[in-house]
């Protein structure tokens, strides 16, 4: 790495903290720090919703399946993709329409204030490793950049993540993921690609080149693609980290456009590092960790100045996640947790300097677990099955089904929790049956406990028929 490329990438990092110190002034209110106000218009929106999908799986993680499987590495992030136009369009209208602001807020107008509380729990567990996932790709990335050893790498790029999050809220992350949107599509499909292809002869003699099964899309196995449905598109429904940038948007029909624009974007960026790991295979057919695959490529073919550049871009997708999730994570913990049971009446002024505090220590937390954890497919994994197998079938069944009563809610976020965690320990992390299982006795539960229950909803979340369709 010369001196260039790093300058490059430090610079990066300095204007990071700089817009992290120029959000501060844009905050005034406690929903201006998690929410920008709920006043984004439609490019901001679109370009804030692609960075908190795309992260560091999304792009060291694709890399490595693209190298490991081909063409079919790209299902993982393609589902990450149909996950968010499904929740743009059948879920924005009724968040347009409750003005919540976190999942678990609308689980308590739904099923009470037990179901709101245990699902704030759950869904912290879950952004808190997604923030962890992103902390170890900017690891490995920095480790690879300056040659600092992995753990000092960790804690310096969580820790700028913390900083500038820490600061402005939403309106840093917002002013951010803007930056990193254009500096992600730059670096990727515009420098990595075309020179990963031309490094290799051009897409023909790519085609040519890798084995035959690299070209079947469902090369990776019907039950992986099925295990990433579950995860991943159904998590994505669900995540608190997507709710709360769809949460920013100005109106419905932003939201519902947003996410579809975010999700074409994800499959276009899911097909782009497949074949660069692709590229990677030919070009590196020996290389012993997989998961460098992206950043030996980049080190191999690009020349100085656009290495520091694409190397940026992943640093991007990084941070954008990671502050995404974490503000997520500490606006579940202050919003349903610590403003509800230990500072109750506290005004705007006090809630957000709780929120800073709740962000500074749930980001230690999740530097603490990367540097134990390593392992950024695997962190992922734990965190989206625990998401989807306890909090799905009560989320959904709440917006759509009229019978879903509060011991039901309840019920089901304890049996979903138990049965995945439970399954996990027996069968072990990259099993799909406990996420299924949980499920499945989730949505047993909810229907068996609410057909025999005879109280009735907290409060109407569900969506008239004709505002269904049309959200």
């Amino acid at each position: 790495m010369n001196r260039l490329d790093t300058g490059v990438i430090l610079v990066y990092f300095l204007v990071l903290i700089v817009i992290g110190i120029i959000g501060t002034r844009k905050v005034r209110t406690s929903e201006e720090y998690v929410l920008a106000g709920r006043n984004l218009g439609l490019i901001v929106y679109c370009s804030c919703l692609v960075a908190v999908i795309i992260g560091g799986a999304a792009t060291i993680g694709t890399a490595r399946l693209g190298y490991e499987h081909g063409i079919s590495g790209m299902w993982f992030v393609a589902m990450l993709g149909l996950g968010i136009m499904l929740l743009g369009l059948f879920f924005s209208g009724a968040f347009n329409r409750l003005k919540v602001t976190t999942i678990s807020e609308l689980l308590g107008l739904k099923y009470g204030e037990q179901t709101r509380l245990l699902s704030a729990v759950v869904a912290v567990i879950y952004t808190i490793m997604v923030t962890v996932t992103q902390v170890i790709g900017m690891g490995a990335i920095i480790h690879a950049i300056l040659g600092w050893e992995l753990t000092t790498s960790m804690i310096v790029g969580g820790g700028i993540v913390i900083f500038y999050t820490l600061l402005g809220g939403m309106w840093s992350v917002t002013m951010t993921d803007v930056i990193q949107f254009v500096i992600m599509t730059v670096g990727v499909f515009f420098v990595m690609l075309p020179m990963s292809l031309s490094n290799v002869g051009g897409f023909s003699a790519l085609l040519a080149k890798v084995p035959a099964a690299h070209l079947d899309w469902t090369h990776i196995g019907g039950a992986q693609i099925f295990q990433y449905f579950l995860l991943y598109c159904l998590g994505m429904v669900v995540s608190q980290d997507i709710w709360q940038r769809v949460f920013t948007a100005r109106s419905a029909s932003v939201s519902r456009k947003g996410a579809l624009f975010a999700g074409f974007y994800s499959i276009a960026w899911a097909i782009a590092l497949s074949l660069i790991g692709m590229c990677a295979l030919v070009s590196l057919p020996d290389l012993k960790q997989p998961q460098d695959a992206f950043a030996a490529m980049a080190g191999g073919i690009l020349p100085p100045g656009l290495l520091g550049l694409v190397l940026a871009a992943v640093c991007a997708a990084l941070m954008s996640n990671a502050s995404g999730s974490l503000l997520a994570s500490s606006t579940l913990l202050t919003n349903d947790i610590l403003i509800r049971f230990l500072f109750k009446g506290a005004d705007d002024r006090k809630y957000i300097w709780i929120s800073k505090l709740a962000t500074l220590s749930l980001g230690a937390l999740a530097i603490v677990f990367a540097i134990w954890i390593q392992d950024v497919l695997v962190a992922l994994d734990v965190a989206y099955a625990i998401l989807s197998g306890a909090i799905f079938i009560p989320v959904v069944m709440g917006i759509f089904w009229k019978r879903a009563t509060p011991k039901a809610g309840f019920s089901a976020v304890i049996g979903g929790t138990a049965v995945v965690i439970g399954g996990l320990a027996v069968l072990g992390i990259t099993s799909t049956d406990p996420i299924m299982y949980g499920m499945a006795a989730s949505l047993i539960i909810m229907v068996v406990v609410s057909l025999m229950d005879k109280s009735r909803p907290l409060r109407e979340t569900t969506l008239p028929a004709e505002q269904q369709l049309k959200s």
